[in-house]
């Protein structure tokens, strides 16, 4: 039954992160569209979709209880409002990072993240770290210098995304929402300013009418196309160890880095390479040093000194 367990969580998680591998995709097809507007249709949409899911799992009960709850307790209604402004934010860098050119340096950010994770860990929840991972984050910061110093650009769409997707992780986790049920939260609390700019967008420079059936269809499909991958890795990361949701954690943004070199014909030099390689050095000693062997031989090696 376990081993069941754990290939369903395999192919739960792999399935979201397959899904948040070739958005790039949808979000080139409506690069006509300013990176708000799709933002603010992505947040209403995802709104609209996760409270047909609630009433249809008949969690919307339950959601209504947690509203009140939430909403007698400001720490914890602060902490939603912080993960929605982040969540929101790093969807806005993302898609204005794709639609104008910059996926190779997103899946750069996407890429970072799992060490920004573990440093803020650290410093705000006072998570130690063995040497392995000391040495990945050197090597991190040895590829995001590479890129700095050779083109005389801070890699500012990578750190974004990376800081802010962190950031909400580390918010996330001091809440206690089900999965579902917090990103009802987070997208109502931002579904008031998106439908307000839409209506203003609508009302005074474009003509909602005058979009075509074809890019209707995808600014609706937004939501779940932001929510199902979101779903699907909640259901999958529960079913399987933390070290295995950090092996699979890089199929997404290795697949958008593929898509913005091959597919859409990026520049990927050699300092891009020499950059990458580093992080991906650094991934690999990071990813090992979570296992539980490395764990025991660093514990041991403690106990020793």
């Amino acid at each position: 039954m376990k081993g069941h367990d754990e290939k369903v969580g395999v192919i739960y998680t792999t399935a979201a992160y397959l899904m948040w591998g070739v958005l790039p995709i949808y979000w080139k097809l409506l690069d006509e569209h300013a990176a708000m507007e799709i933002l603010a249709h992505r947040i209403v949409w995802s709104f609209i979709f996760m409270l047909g899911l609630l009433v249809a799992t008949k969690q919307i009960r339950l959601c209504g209880e947690q509203l009140v709850a939430m909403l007698k307790q400001p720490k914890l209604a602060g902490g939603v409002v912080a993960s929605a402004f982040l969540i929101s934010a790093n969807w806005f860098i993302y898609i204005w990072a794709v639609n104008h050119g910059h996926i190779v340096e997103a899946s750069l950010g996407y890429y970072i993240n799992p060490l920004v994770s573990v440093l803020l860990g650290m410093v705000a929840l006072k998570e130690r770290l063995n040497i392995w991972q000391w040495v990945s984050f050197l090597l991190a910061f040895l590829g995001v210098c590479l890129i700095t110093f050779q083109y005389g650009k801070f890699p500012w769409i990578a750190l974004s995304l990376a800081l802010t997707f962190g950031f909400y992780g580390l918010v996330k986790k001091l809440t206690t929402f089900e999965s579902a049920i917090g990103l009802t939260f987070e997208t109502m609390i931002a579904t008031p300013l998106s439908l307000g700019y839409l209506i203003i967008l609508y009302g005074h420079h474009h003509n909602m009418l005058s979009l075509s059936l074809w890019e209707t269809v995808l600014l609706i499909g937004a939501g779940p196309a932001t929510a199902l991958p979101l779903l699907y890795f909640a259901k999958g990361a529960k079913r399987i160890s933390l070290t295995m949701v950090g092996f699979l954690q890089y199929i997404s943004p290795t697949i958008s880095l593929l898509l913005g070199i091959f597919l859409f014909h990026e520049t990927f030099t050699k300092t891009h390479f020499y950059a990458f390689s580093c992080i991906w050095c650094a991934l690999i000693i990071f990813s090992f040093a979570k296992t539980k062997r490395m764990q025991q031989l660093h514990k041991h090696k403690s106990l020793e000194s």
